[in-house]
């Protein structure tokens, strides 16, 4: 949606729904929000249609999948050309450990967020991934001693 497009409080009560359980059926969702399932269907197609809604997923638990290290990586690039960049953001997207990334302003380039098995596992990825990396001048990392809040969920 453009900017100066608003939402209909409709459209904000299916976003909210849905961002809580993308697996809701249009009838299931239409009786949350008090519309019915026909309406329902065509307005979460145009907030599809419009960017405002992406693709659905299911969160899987880290700790069940032998990943519940969370890393926090900061990173320092050599040179801030546009090739240099691009290779990095591609090596970034290489690899499966990396579950988000940020490109950031003020002394730090780069935020990444690792999930990892143990500290072990990480220093493997740090030593022969990120810090390997020709674009790379500098890593800080800090882990994560337990989740205080985590959510999908963006304000609406």
């Amino acid at each position: 949606m453009k900017e100066t497009d608003r939402l209909s409080p409709l459209d904000r009560r299916i976003v909210r729904e849905l961002q809580r359980d993308a697996g809701l059926s249009h009838a299931a969702l239409a009786e949350r929000v008090g519309a019915s399932a026909a309406s329902v269907w065509r307005r979460v197609r145009a907030l599809e249609a419009d960017g405002v809604l992406g693709k659905a997923v299911r969160l899987a638990d880290p700790e069940a999948l032998g990943r519940a290290v969370n890393v926090l990586c900061q990173v320092r690039m050599t040179r801030q050309t546009v090739e240099a960049r691009a290779e990095f953001e591609a090596f970034i997207q290489s690899r499966e450990e990396i579950v988000e990334c940020y490109a950031m302003s003020g002394e730090w380039d780069y935020l990444l967020r690792i999930a990892v098995r143990d500290v072990a596992d990480y220093d493997r990825f740090v030593m022969r991934g990120v810090l390997a990396h020709p674009s790379v001048a500098h890593a800080a990392s800090n882990f994560a001693l337990r989740q205080v809040k985590y959510t999908t969920e963006i304000p609406v």
